[in-house]
């Protein structure tokens, strides 16, 4: 089984929150088996569209082979202003193409495939995000199971602060081991089905 990280951090280098939640969740999957395959966005030309391909310097097609090779698929954002990351939104429009096919009543290659989410913060927004990413998966065919978010929401990742990877893998260890491993067995579940 395999799960794309599709991860919406900002940093282009530095510490980012997000991306060490998504290197503890991955270690826990691959514990169990599942090849993990993370993508920072913030590393790849993706051009503005709502197209499949977008041109010849376009790496979204590359990315997009890379997230239909899986069985389970993440998105990964930081809370910016009670919102995603604009990466995250990038994706979001770049997959409306596929929402375009199912509205003609093509079926979606994302079909049977489950998603997760991952959350870091210092504020409120993770149920308006976990909603509003919810509402997209419905409409392109990915299935949410229960439990299946992982937010932190705690003042150390306020972009003022300067945890250090140490500090943060250990407060996701000790307070999010079991809600990251009861996200992972919903999402092993529901993709075996």
């Amino acid at each position: 089984m395999k799960a794309t990280f599709l991860l919406g951090t900002l940093k282009k280098s530095g510490l980012s929150n997000t991306e060490t939640l998504c290197e503890f969740l991955s270690r826990r999957m691959e514990s169990q088996g599942i090849e993990c395959d993370v993508i920072r966005l913030v590393d790849h030309h993706i051009p503005p569209g709502t197209h499949s391909n977008m041109g010849p310097d376009d790496e979204w097609p590359a990315l997009l082979a890379r997230l239909l090779s899986s069985e389970i698929v993440i998105f990964a954002t930081p809370i910016w202003w009670d919102h995603q990351s604009s990466l995250i939104q990038r994706v979001i429009e770049r997959l409306d193409e596929i929402h375009d096919k199912v509205l003609s009543g093509e079926p979606s290659p994302l079909e049977g495939k489950v998603a997760g989410i991952v959350i870091t913060g210092d504020s409120d927004g993770a149920q308006h995000i976990i909603g509003n990413l919810c509402n997209f998966f419905n409409a392109i065919g990915l299935l949410i199971p229960p439990y299946a978010t992982l937010s932190v929401l705690w003042e150390r990742q306020a972009k003022s602060a300067t945890p250090n990877k140490e500090e943060l893998l250990k407060k996701y260890e000790s307070d999010y081991a079991s809600t990251a491993d009861k996200m992972i067995r919903q999402l092993v579940r529901f993709a075996a089905q």
